[in-house]
C-alpha cells in the first residue's frame, strides 16, 4: 500500500469518527475525506495530520482540529453553491474543506506569510474556487458580499465584528467562537439571533495587521 493510500485510509477513519460525533452533513464529510490534511501542516507534524487535535503552524497560530473544522462548516447549513467567507485562513485547511463542500470561498488572513503558504497548499490540493486575501479579518470582504455563510476561526471576546454580520445574506449564518483566555463557546448568528453550539478553544481574534 502506498503512502498516499495510507493517508486515504486515515481520512476515511476520520470521517467515521466524525459521524460518531454527530456530524451528518454528507458534503462536509465528503470534503473531509478528500482534503489531504497532511499538506496543510508543517512537515514535522505530518504524522499527526489525522489526529483530532489542533497543531501549531507558526506565528503563534494553529490549524484547528478536524472535528471543529467540520462542525463549523456544517453549522453554516448553507447549500452546495453557497458563497462563503472565512476569517482566519491559517494553513488553508478550513478553506479547502469549505471549498469542497460549497460553491466559492473568500478567506482572509492577517499574516502575509501564512496567506502565502495557504495559497500554495490550496493550489496543490486543487482548490481553485478559493480566493486568499491578506488583510484585516475584522473588515471582512465587503466587495464580495453578501455571503451565504461566514466562518470565523479565531475567538472574539464578546461578539463577532459588526462588519461581518453586515456582510451576511438574508437568512445566512455566521459561525464564530466567543470567549476569553482561549476558551469559550462556538456561536451561530442568524438574523441577529445567537445560538450556542459547543464549547471550544481557539486563538484570539485580533484586528489589523501584525
Amino acid at each position: 500500500m502506498s503512502p498516499r493510500e495510507d493517508r486515504a485510509a486515515e481520512r476515511a477513519a476520520l470521517v467515521e469518527r466524525m459521524r460518531g460525533h454527530g456530524i451528518a452533513d454528507e458534503r462536509v464529510l465528503a470534503a473531509i475525506g478528500e482534503v489531504p490534511r497532511e499538506r496543510f501542516v508543517p512537515a514535522d507534524a505530518a504524522a499527526l495530520a489525522y489526529e483530532d487535535a489542533p497543531l501549531a503552524i507558526g506565528l503563534g497560530q494553529t490549524i484547528s482540529a478536524p472535528l471543529i473544522v467540520a462542525f463549523s462548516a456544517a453549522a453554516l447549513q448553507a447549500g452546495p453553491d453557497a458563497h462563503v467567507l472565512e476569517i482566519g485562513t491559517g494553513s488553508g485547511y478550513g478553506a479547502a474543506v469549505l471549498a469542497r463542500s460549497h460553491g466559492s470561498v473568500v478567506t482572509v488572513e492577517r499574516h502575509g506569510e501564512l496567506a502565502d503558504r495557504a495559497r500554495a497548499a490550496l493550489a496543490d490540493a486543487g482548490c481553485d474556487n478559493v480566493e486568499v486575501r491578506t488583510g484585516d479579518g475584522f473588515l471582512g470582504a465587503a466587495d464580495r458580499a453578501p455571503f451565504d455563510g461566514i466562518v470565523v476561526t479565531a475567538m472574539a471576546e464578546a461578539e463577532p465584528p459588526p462588519a461581518l454580520l453586515e456582510q451576511l445574506a438574508p437568512g445566512a449564518a455566521l459561525v464564530c467562537p466567543v470567549g476569553h483566555g482561549g476558551r469559550g463557546v462556538l456561536m451561530r448568528y442568524r438574523d441577529r439571533r445567537a445560538e450556542e453550539l459547543v464549547e471550544v478553544a481557539f486563538v484570539p481574534l485580533v484586528p489589523g495587521s501584525p
